[in-house]
């Protein structure tokens, strides 16, 4: 790009993007140095063109109000739940967004956690470290192999999830807006359904107004005291609190948690259970990955003000 633009950052980039946007020749503000009701905000607010924003740090109505001439928000994820599309719309904002390129990652996740919550290798790993191994041995953990996966979502990462679950010899059903065609799989309309008839239960569906606490008490105790839940899509897919209640209490088997309603607190009752496994929302966050979704947000912005089709265009 030959005339320098202003780009606003809501959460801290990575080395590596951030001198990619430089080298774009954007002038980059911090929203966390300027915040919105700040005089500096306002000083800088008509420079403004273009937002990169995340799953967790997005773009809401004010934010969007305030700058005039905003063009384009690039977020470093595949959700854009945080950003409000409907005041986008309005505007004529593009909004792009970072699918495919993080595909294999979340699903490995998904896996690892699947093997980690079943055969208790963070269980294992403190007994080993902590010398219990010399005194006894470890309780026994539960086999991957053969179980029945349900999966909440077969777009992109839950059909890279049941290849891979089908690979351990699992049977697959999964619960979506509709019927796939040319699948094999069991389908559900329902998710109580899906829970009732599986072993593991993955959910990995975006995040709207419909999935929105969608797993929930009636979910879990169809699911019941043997069975598994993984979250890789967002937090507030479950009802936390009914999901705490559920492990506390036994009626539900284990959970492997990389998603939590309100990042980056984690109920403190999940630390004192050797059946839950929990990671900081890092389904994505490969050296790899993170590069290719960096190039892609900045070949979104560059495709947008050299007037070029966007790449991943969500609006």
């Amino acid at each position: 790009m030959n005339n320098t633009k202003g780009l606003l950052m809501t959460y801290p980039v990575s080395t590596y993007l951030k001198q990619q946007l430089i080298n774009q020749q954007f002038t980059l503000y911090q929203l966390w140095e300027n915040p919105i009701n700040s005089q500096q905000f306002k000083q800088i607010s008509n420079s403004i063109h273009a937002i990169v924003g995340n799953a967790s740090h997005g773009v809401n109505a004010d934010l969007i109000e305030s700058l005039p001439n905003l063009e384009i928000i690039a977020t470093y994820s595949v959700g854009v739940d945080q950003i409000d599309l409907i005041k986008c719309k309005e505007r004529g904002i593009k909004v792009t967004n970072t699918p495919d390129v993080l595909t294999n990652d979340v699903a490995d996740l998904a896996i690892a956690l699947v093997l980690a919550t079943l055969r208790r290798v963070c269980v294992g790993d403190g007994f080993v470290r902590s010398g219990a191994w010399k005194s006894c041995d470890l309780s026994l953990g539960t086999k991957f192999s053969g179980k029945s996966v349900g999966i909440l979502g077969l777009g992109r990462i839950g059909s890279a999830i049941a290849k891979r679950a089908e690979a351990f010899g699992c049977s697959i059903s999964y619960c979506s807006r509709s019927k796939k065609p040319d699948l094999n799989y069991k389908y559900y309309d329902k998710v109580t359904d899906l829970a009732a008839n599986t072993e593991i239960l993955i959910v990995s569906c975006s995040l709207n107004e419909e999935t929105r606490h969608i797993i929930n008490r009636e979910v879990i105790d169809a699911l019941g005291p043997k069975g598994i839940l993984v979250n890789i899509g967002r937090g507030a897919h479950i009802v936390e609190s009914q999901l705490v209640s559920a492990l506390v209490e036994g009626r539900l088997g284990g959970a492997g948690l990389d998603v939590f309603e309100n990042e980056p607190s984690v109920p403190e009752e999940l630390f004192k259970l050797d059946n839950v496994v929990m990671m900081s929302h890092v389904g994505s966050d490969t050296v790899e990955t993170c590069q290719a979704m960096a190039d892609l947000v900045v070949r979104n912005l560059e495709a947008h003000f050299l007037k070029e089709p966007l790449l991943t265009p969500v609006i």
